[in-house]
């Protein structure tokens, strides 16, 4: 038997009724069964709703990765109001604005956000309740999470949850300026997780691990709701360290879906394994697919770790606005593992010019993404919609190239590009080069200002051996026509990168600004 759903609300209910005793959720010793998943959420509802929240309000959830994150945002979209999850790595004033900008009643937090929590609701007359788990005794003014959920019977019934509702507001990573919050709703997301279920397979069998950090779009999508869409296991993990804690995990619970970030799959396919451990995992491992997202992954990474491990590394490609995913290798049939694979099933894609005309095959230019997943707009923020949104399509900023096959490759960002005396310079091209330089472990190119030269490509590599610049600059000289070559090439111990693994290479640039300025 199955069931279809319309919106994130019905495709619990649908597990819970179709799967009421299977785990759904695993926390630690923690096990939640479909059932307990849906009562929690429905009791939590009640609450919330105690509390004045109404319909299209919305609650912003502060919560690391737990079981209280996924009772927060059921419970919420339930009331027909709508999920502001906020980056946990975020220092008060960063969080205060995503309140403010989104205009948030209720704010959910832990412990470790308790005191912010409380500074930013003195502030804003527009915050009215601070919810906490477990919050210390001396803050009179938080509400008890647990208490709330303990204290109130399962909210019957469901709002009415028309497709175009709004379900989320996920601010983005703000890289220019402050953050934008992305506005999706109900049917952007519904058809972005069935169009996953029907490229990965995804049945109640799979058991998923959730490393990823659940305010983020991709984890949210295909580590949450995906698995729940099918009555399928999560195992949710605060943290990838210790590393041998995770592998325990996978082993326990026959994990068979693993999400990772490119970083990390570097980690694995760098770590020493013995003779003995390799043959073990190749004979018991119950992983059938990895998968990565969330930021570009070199081809020297996918070689070490499938030669490792003898499992599938499939990478896609996503942004927010499109709810997230809008390509992805396919596991059966051909997989280019350069590549950022095929569209999704209900996706449309072209590549265009600066003038907006439609690029042939095989020829790089701005990608642009139309179908049910991408978003409604950006929230209150009409000039940047009229630049991201037009005609139907969604302006990425993404260079990329699509071949006669459908094959997609991302080329970099548009605003990455390197424009040398003329020449266009794509980052990408260079990284790819470099990853296959021995010892390179990591690598960033970015564009810095020369005075003499205009704009120039310098290059920042972290490596354990004692590379020299000479060697990098011969062999990319061998490699690469001259106006490609960076002018300069940095090392580093490691590279600054986002939560989800994505290297910032803006923070690189205004790190080395002022370098041929003198």
């Amino acid at each position: 038997m199955s069931y279809d759903f319309n919106n994130l609300v019905e495709l619990l209910d649908n597990s819970a009724g179709q799967f009421p005793k299977a785990k759904a959720l695993i926390f630690g010793s923690k096990k939640i069964t479909y059932e307990e998943l849906d009562r929690f959420t429905r009791q939590l509802a009640s609450g919330l709703s105690e509390l004045g929240l109404k319909e299209f309000d919305r609650v912003a959830i502060w919560l690391p990765n737990c079981p209280e994150f996924i009772y927060s945002f059921f419970a919420t979209l339930r009331l027909k109001a709508t999920v502001v999850p906020i980056n946990t790595m975020f220092k008060r004033e960063e969080a205060r604005f995503v309140i403010e900008d989104s205009q948030a009643k209720v704010l959910i937090c832990s412990i470790d956000k308790v005191d912010d929590g409380e500074n930013i609701l003195s502030r804003l007359g527009t915050l009215n309740s601070l919810v906490c788990l477990s919050p210390p005794g001396d803050k009179k003014i938080v509400i008890d999470f647990y208490k709330l959920i303990q204290k109130h019977q399962p909210k019957k019934d469901a709002a009415y949850i028309h497709d175009s509702d709004l379900a989320e507001i996920v601010y983005t990573s703000g890289t220019n300026g402050r953050p934008k919050g992305a506005c999706l709703s109900h049917r952007n997301l519904v058809s972005n997780i069935k169009d996953c279920a029907q490229v990965i397979g995804f049945s109640k069998k799979d058991c998923l691990i959730c490393l990823l950090p659940l305010f983020h779009s991709f984890a949210s999508t295909v580590c949450m709701l995906l698995p729940i869409s099918k009555g399928g296991r999560i195992v949710i993990m605060r943290s990838v360290r210790p590393f041998k804690r995770v592998i325990r995990a996978i082993f326990k619970h026959r994990v068979t879906i693993f999400i990772g970030v490119p970083s990390l799959y570097n980690i694995l396919g760098e770590a020493k394994i013995t003779r003995l451990q390799l043959f073990f995992n190749m004979l018991m491992n119950p992983v059938r697919v990895c998968i990565s997202g969330a930021a570009a992954l070199p081809l020297s990474v996918w070689q070490k770790f499938e030669k490792k491990f003898r499992r599938p590394l499939i990478q896609g490609y996503g942004l927010t606005e499109a709810s997230p995913v809008v390509t992805l290798n396919t596991l059966s049939g051909r997989c280019k593992p350069e590549s950022i694979g095929l569209k999704l099933p209900s996706v449309s894609l072209k590549v265009v010019d600066s003038e907006d005309k439609e690029l042939p095959r095989g020829e790089v230019g701005e990608l642009l993404v139309k179908g049910p997943n991408v978003m409604q707009g950006y929230y209150n923020l009409e000039e940047e919609n009229a630049r991201a949104l037009r005609k139907g399509w969604l302006y990425t900023g993404d260079l990329a190239k699509i071949e006669e096959d459908g094959f997609v490759y991302i080329m970099g960002r548009i605003k990455e590009m390197i424009n040398v005396r003329g020449f266009n310079v794509y980052p990408r091209e260079i990284e790819d080069l470099l990853y296959k330089f021995p010892q390179v472990k990591e690598t960033a190119v970015v564009g810095v200002f020369h005075r003499h030269r205009g704009e120039v490509p310098v290059a920042f590599i972290v490596s354990d051996a004692a590379l020299k610049q000479a060697d990098i600059i011969g062999y990319l000289r061998a490699n690469l026509a001259a106006y490609k070559v960076p002018l300069r090439v940095l090392f580093k111990d490691s590279l600054p990168k986002n939560p989800t693994g994505k290297i910032l290479k803006r923070q690189l640039q205004e790190e080395v600004k002022d370098i041929f300025k003198l």
